[in-house]
């Protein structure tokens, strides 16, 4: 008994240290960073806690291709250095929807102009990438269906939140033939490279119901899906209120999603973690708040990831502001002092 005793001291520690490793290795939390943040406390920050990066900006068509016949890659090779100097991981956010240069957007382009255009970008975005090792995951389409279920696209004007690309058309089934061209692209020429459909909004039925179909279309016609993404811009939309209003309910939404996701063989990323404040007048109450829901959030996203991989990346590490819409808070506040909602991360992840 004595010895059983003594083996159990010296094993039981590292058997639970097992188990915790293989979870962490299932669950991957990072942050976004832009360009102009390289080297500055914002990356400093970043890098004390965090190995997995999703640059912000840098990889959108808007930067790599704003004009006809003009390429500008400087950007993102400088935060791709960044990561191979820092070991870091990356998921590219440079997909194809809403994202897109201002001229993709005009009235007067064409379906054949676009479908040019859009196989132009993203074949030299996943030849460049899929070189890259430190390129895991890679956003192909984004923002793609609409909270009603409706396919999200074009607008008359100089519209911000527009989608051109479903002016390429349908195919026989009524299904975006800008998607599965998205898709195949990315399949070929990007072997190495985890592929993601990702989406904003709230847990509205008809979106994901429609969301789940595209995915199963698009695998039927032979292209890889590896992972569903989840914006979760927190009260940007009302689609996202529930989060105040009902949070029981919206975690219960976001659980049978992730397991949805896992049952299908798909990984499940939340991309873009925020919480809009429309003004600073209760700020420390909000920010009690956010560190309510992000606790909810996080500890599910934890538990999830016993049964499949699962990562969370918080958009910005600090206070963004944005005209209009008000102050999105993430883990560190306009001055880069930790709020409640950073101390919370430290601790459930001790």
């Amino acid at each position: 008994m004595k010895n059983y005793l003594i083996l159990t001291y010296i094993f039981l520690p590292l058997i639970l240290h097992s188990q915790q490793s293989t979870l962490l290795d299932n669950f991957t939390i990072g942050a976004t960073l832009n360009h102009n943040e390289l080297n500055t406390q914002k990356s400093n920050l970043f890098l004390k806690d965090f190995t997995y990066l999703t640059p912000a900006n840098a990889a959108k068509q808007k930067a790599v291709h704003p004009k006809p016949n003009t390429w500008n890659w400087t950007k993102i090779n400088e935060m791709l250095d960044f990561a191979n100097l820092h070991n870091l991981d990356l998921r590219i956010h440079g997909p194809i929807g809403p994202q897109s240069s201002k001229w993709i957007k005009d009235d007067l382009r064409t379906s054949d102009e676009l479908m040019l255009n859009l196989v132009e970008f993203m074949t030299e975005s996943c030849i460049k990438f899929s070189k890259e090792p430190s390129v895991k995951w890679m956003d192909v389409v984004n923002e793609t269906i609409l909270t009603n279920g409706e396919w999200h696209g074009p607008k008359p004007g100089n519209n911000k939140w527009e989608n051109p690309w479903l002016k390429i058309g349908l195919d026989e089934n009524e299904f975006p033939i800008y998607i599965l061209k998205s898709f195949e692209i990315a399949t070929e020429l990007a072997p190495n490279i985890s592929l993601v459909f990702n989406q904003n909004a709230g847990f509205q039925p008809r979106l994901w119901d429609k969301l789940k179909y595209s995915i199963k279309y698009i695998r039927s016609k032979g292209y890889r899906v590896d992972g569903i993404g989840w914006q979760g811009h927190l009260l940007l939309s009302k689609s996202t209120y529930g989060f105040v209003n009902d949070i029981e309910k919206e975690i219960q939404d976001l659980s049978n999603l992730i397991d949805w996701a896992h049952q299908n063989a798909l990984d499940f990323h939340v991309t873009e973690l925020d919480y809009l404040v429309k003004d600073k007048s209760n700020l420390k109450i909000d920010l009690l708040e956010q560190k309510m829901i992000y606790s909810r959030i996080i500890n599910l996203l934890k538990k999830k990831s016993e049964n499949g991989i699962v990562t969370l990346n918080f958009w910005d590490m600090g206070e963004r502001y944005k005209k209009g819409k008000g102050y999105f808070q993430s883990i560190y506040s306009k001055d880069l002092k930790p709020n409640p909602s950073y101390n919370l991360i430290k601790n459930i992840l001790k």
